[in-house]
């Protein structure tokens, strides 16, 4: 039998296949007794599931990274599905088919890779494009930057979604950059090439997404600071020169201010022409992608509205409700 993909489950279907645990949080509910609640995942998306009147014995049976055989059956709470569990037993990796269980970009990778590198092989700086080399020629950190997702949870969170992502990016930059002729075109291209290369070091991804040791400890901001050192120090092999100090503080300032504020994580706020574009492309393209996941990924079809997004403080209109557009059901404030 064909297995229940999570985008394919619907308000009342049973369950009864393989997920992957990717979350696993041991709770007690309002009389004290104890429950699973689990974030279950395949390829196509992720569901929050409750298994009651479990203790610590059955939560130490598996952790996140693990796969699960489940039984239970969906149900819709407060607009979003969820799973009420029956049974849980841990199935051994080598009795999964792995691909059912990574989702991966829609994009061919190879063609991604090849308009990342149109990109930066033209770049006019000689420094930069040195530079770029140097992390191309890398089989690593390619391998790594290819196969990354962008995110854990909130955007381009699948295999190949960093790459994505940066050529995304690089698309936007390259059309908004005409209108902004104060703007430095190879710094900013370099920009976000770099921006989150240190994900490669901060996430796991060879099974479940998660976080490394050094992306918990350090993370993907400083771990980008430390890659662009170590990869400067080979452009003299390739130029004879090292790569001015003047460029390396800007890319160091553009990784390190990339998030926008103090309160989003960067240590910096944006404070060159080339930061500043680099923070709102990123914060474009995240935003609209997570927009364009909600909409497409919604399984509460019945209603005009996806569920609440907390990420993003609001939901979304789908169409095709009953309310006009200045009537009393739409607009106003809840």
């Amino acid at each position: 039998m064909s297995r229940r993909f999570v985008e394919q489950l619907r308000d009342g279907d049973p369950l009864d296949d393989v997920y992957l645990v990717t979350d696993k949080q041991l709770r007690a509910n309002r009389n004290g007794n104890m429950y699973l609640l689990l974030e279950l995942r395949d390829r196509t998306g992720g569901m929050s599931a409750r298994l009651w009147n479990a203790g610590d014995q059955t939560a130490r049976e598996f952790a996140p990274g693990d796969f699960l055989h489940a039984t239970g059956k969906v149900q819709l709470f407060q607009g979003s599905l969820q799973i009420i569990l029956n049974t849980v037993e841990r199935v051994e990796p080598q009795k999964v088919e792995l691909t059912d269980f990574l989702p991966h970009t829609d994009q061919s990778i190879p063609k991604l890779m090849e308009k990342l590198k149109g990109y930066l092989l033209r770049l006019g700086n000689p420094h930069l494009r040195a530079l770029a080399e140097c992390f191309l020629m890398d089989d690593d950190f390619v391998r790594g930057f290819t196969t990354c997702p962008a995110g854990v949870k909130l955007h381009h969170a699948y295999v190949g979604g960093l790459l994505e992502h940066v050529v995304s990016m690089m698309d936007a930059a390259d059309r908004l950059l005409p209108l902004y002729p104060g703007v430095d075109r190879d710094l900013l291209l370099m920009g976000v090439f770099l921006h989150d290369a240190g994900k490669v070091r901060e996430l796991t991804y060879t099974r479940a997404f998660g976080y490394s040791d050094e992306g918990q400890l350090v993370g993907h901001l400083a771990v980008g600071v430390a890659m662009l050192g170590e990869m400067a120090a080979k452009v003299p092999d390739l130029t004879g020169e090292p790569v001015p100090r003047e460029v390396m503080l800007r890319l160091q300032h553009m990784i390190l201010s990339h998030h926008g504020t103090l309160e989003w994580g960067s240590p910096k706020v944006p404070m060159t022409p080339e930061a500043m574009l680099l923070h709102l492309i990123d914060m474009l393209d995240t935003r609209m992608h997570q927009v364009a996941r909600e909409l497409r990924e919604d399984r509460n079809n019945p209603t005009a509205w996806t569920p609440y997004n907390h990420n993003l403080g609001r939901r979304f209109y789908k169409g095709g409700g009953n309310g006009d557009l200045y009537g009393e059901s739409g607009g106003g404030y809840d």
